[in-house]
This record gives structure tokens, C-alpha cells and sequence, in this order.
């Protein structure tokens, strides 16, 4: 099958290109750097080169949330656009497969934990990362219109938080689990962390991501949402004691409560996915974060070789 990955140089799209390809696909990988997909021609050009029988949307403009309270108007717009321009190119190419990335940032702040999909439109979206989250629902919206309209086979996919290997370590945009590894590797004294440590998190291992994708790409045509999580919530306090020990950290862990928590629970349930397509994570926090610092280290130590 001639594949198209969108994002497919980023993280998740990475190892999901190495997936498709180890399964025997032809794939095509668009980056931002071959073509802008806020911009309807380029992302007509996309389409037009790629003459793909399947297209996976993962590109997005996204970080933690400091990245999100510097660049709202930014997420909202390009994470906006390229969802409706890449559902308006596959109407007109009559793309035979969409399979879209969404964020588990759509769910309302306050939403019953674990999130169930149908909990979706119960309220507004934690206010640090809503311009994210709501332009990732208002793609959620289109893909329904356009199956109702134009037939479209898009689904919506909701993973939970991801890490992994090849995951972003800047510390002025990444998320939690590599900003926590990159500060305790490198720490010198102290460490300092955002809030005070309350806040819960669920995390899936990137590769247990990418064969829920796989899986739903084959088994899946429904209208709905549906969730991607590993089932296991885990506080932000807890996390860091988890990394500082497999990192061999044993220095101070400060809390600075002047800034923001984010969103105070954050956990999905997975029976959706588990019954609509048979997808269950494989691998443990300790695990996934073993071999995400492993990958770290070498990198590091290549850097300075």
C-alpha cells in the first residue's frame, strides 16, 4: 500500500514511518520543511505527489505548557488549518483512509476521570493548552461532517500523553516526561519543577501508540472517537521520583507552586479502542522510560564524542 504520513519526520511519525515501512509499504513522509500545510496549495501539492491509498495526519504545532502559553494564537491556527486542509485535500483526491491524530488536550478540564470519548463536548479544555485542544476537536468536527457528506472514511484518534526515544528534550518546548529526564541527567544541585506536583498523568510508550495506529488504520471506519491510553495514571510527584531513580538522580526536587499545574487529572479509558479494534499498551511506565533515558544518554554521549 502507498502510504502517506503527515509529521512523518517528527517523533510519532517517525516510528511510525519505520512500522509502515518494516511491514512492506511504500510511504511517503511530508515534513514542514517540504511543505506548509497551514497553506491549502502546498498541502494540494502533498496530495498530488503522494497519490496515497492511506494518510495518516500527525502533523501539529504542539509543546508543554509553557510552549502553550507563549504560542496560543499560533497552535490554534496551524493545528486548525491543517486539519481542515488536509480533510478538504482528501475529498478531492478521494483519499480511500484518513486516519487523524487528535490530542487527549480536547477533553474538558474537569471531565470525569478516566475520559470516555463520549465526555468529549462536556465542558471547556484546561485554559493553558484549549487553543490546542479546540482546534484539534473542530478537526474531530469536520472529519464527521465530511464522512456524513462526502463519504470520507476519516477517523479520530485521541492518544494520551506520548513518550518515548527521539522525543522532543528542549526544554523550552517539550513535555514532561523529557523535560524531567533531560533536568535530572544534566542536574548539577537542584532540580526545579513547575506546581507543586499534584497533577496526574497518563503516558503511552510511543510504539504501543503506533500499533494502535496501525490497528485502527485496518480495523476501523466508525465516526467516533476514540482513545488511545495505557490504563495507568500516575502523579506528576510520583513520575519525578520514578525518573529521578531510574536516572540514579539523588539531589533536591524543588516545587515551584508560582507556576501553573495544568490540568489536575488527566487518565483515559481504553475500552474503545480494546473493543473496536483489539488495541491494548504493551509496555510499562518503568520500561518505556528505561529505554527513553537509555536513548537519551547515547545521544548525549554522541554529541560529545
Amino acid at each position: 500500500m502507498r502510504v502517506l504520513v503527515t509529521g512523518g519526520g517528527g517523533f510519532l511519525g517517525s516510528h511510525l514511518v519505520e512500522r509502515l515501512e518494516a511491514d512492506g509499504h511504500d510511504v511517503v513522509v511530508a515534513r514542514s520543511s517540504d511543505f506548509d500545510l497551514t497553506a491549502m496549495p502546498d498541502t494540494a501539492q502533498m496530495f498530488d505527489r503522494a497519490g496515497a491509498d492511506l494518510v495518516f495526519h500527525l502533523a501539529a504545532e504542539v509543546g508543554g505548557i509553557g510552549a502553550n502559553r507563549a504560542n496560543p494564537g499560533r497552535y490554534w491556527f496551524a493545528n486548525l488549518a491543517m486539519g481542515a486542509n488536509v480533510l478538504e485535500q482528501a475529498r478531492l483526491h478521494r483519499t480511500p483512509k484518513l486516519v487523524i491524530v487528535g490530542t487527549v488536550c480536547a477533553y474538558p478540564k474537569f471531565a470525569t476521570v478516566p475520559f470516555r470519548e463520549d465526555e468529549l463536548w462536556d465542558g471547556y479544555p484546561e485554559e493553558t493548552n484549549a487553543p490546542y485542544g479546540v482546534a484539534k476537536k473542530a478537526v474531530l468536527v469536520g472529519a464527521q461532517a465530511y464522512r456524513e457528506q462526502y463519504g470520507l472514511d476519516a477517523i479520530f484518534l485521541l492518544p494520551t500523553n506520548l513518550y518515548g526515544p527521539r522525543d522532543n528534550f528542549d526544554l523550552e518546548t517539550s513535555h514532561v516526561i523529557p523535560a524531567l529526564i533531560r533536568k535530572m541527567v544534566e542536574a548539577d544541585g537542584e532540580v526545579v519543577l513547575w506546581g507543586d506536583g499534584s497533577p496526574t498523568r497518563e503516558f503511552l510508550y510511543v510504539d504501543d501508540c503506533v500499533e494502535g495506529l496501525v490497528l485502527a488504520a485496518q480495523r476501523y471506519d466508525g465516526p467516533d472517537p476514540v482513545n488511545l491510553g495505557a490504563a495507568r495514571e500516575i502523579s506528576i510527584r510520583e513520575l519525578a521520583e520514578l525518573i529521578g531513580d531510574v536516572t540514579g538522580y539523588d539531589g533536591t526536587i524543588v516545587w515551584d507552586t508560582s507556576r501553573p499545574n495544568g490540568q489536575p487529572r488527566r487518565s483515559v479509558d481504553p475500552g474503545r479502542a480494546r473493543e473496536l479494534f483489539g488495541f491494548e499498551a504493551k509496555t510499562s511506565l518503568r520500561e518505556g522510560i528505561e529505554r527513553t533515558v537509555a536513548w537519551y544518554r547515547s545521544m548525549v554521549a554522541g554529541v560529545g564524542t
